[in-house]
């Protein structure tokens, strides 16, 4: 459990650091037909997340109750770190692909996976920071430290889906807007 979540914040980290990129780095030039494939494999990825956050966010509120709350037992915390263990992988393996096509996207889908990666290191660093704790501490559930770490790890999720949601939402008002044009035949508007 910890040698994969330490791989997942290493690949994040690593992710995060491509994803910014040099300046004097240009981009590949995809072809013409692939620009049109990767923003549409892109926003099945960013729907997969949408799915996986939702999910995430439940186990995650419920750490985030745990740190204010002494009556759940540390095989309790463990259960739902578990659970937020495996969404934040399957988000990074999604991340993993979007970072792969970030070239080909959309200028929207750009920011959403910069925005998106951003979130789940974040979410990824503190789960690993709690597993540790937990490990080691099974006793000390209590301390600001790793209260802290619930809570982060409850607010970055709520963060993440709701990045997620905006821009997929701003694809579909684009689409609708695109299908309302051909619909009155509105030329370059």
């Amino acid at each position: 459990m910890r040698l994969n979540l330490k791989r997942m914040i290493v690949a994040l980290a690593v992710v995060a650091l491509l994803g910014t990129g040099s300046v004097f780095a240009s981009p590949p030039t995809p072809a013409p037909d692939s620009s049109a494939y990767f923003s549409e494999r892109a926003s099945v990825l960013l729907a997969e997340i949408q799915k996986e956050t939702t999910a995430l966010r439940l186990h995650a509120d419920n750490l985030g109750t745990f740190a204010r709350n002494p009556q759940y037992s540390w095989q309790s915390h463990a259960t739902y770190l578990d659970r937020v263990k495996g969404h934040i992988n399957a988000v990074g393996s999604r991340i993993a692909e979007l970072q792969r096509i970030r070239y080909a996207v959309l200028p929207w889908q750009q920011q959403a996976i910069a925005e998106v990666t951003a979130h789940a290191a974040q979410i990824a660093a503190s789960t690993q920071a709690v597993i540790v704790h937990l490990r080691a501490n099974q006793n000390r559930l209590f301390v600001s430290e790793y209260r802290d770490h619930l809570s982060t790890i409850a607010a970055r999720s709520a963060d993440m889906k709701e990045t997620v949601d905006k821009f997929l939402d701003y694809e579909a008002a684009q689409q609708r807007l695109d299908r309302l044009k051909g619909e009155l035949e509105i030329k370059g508007a």
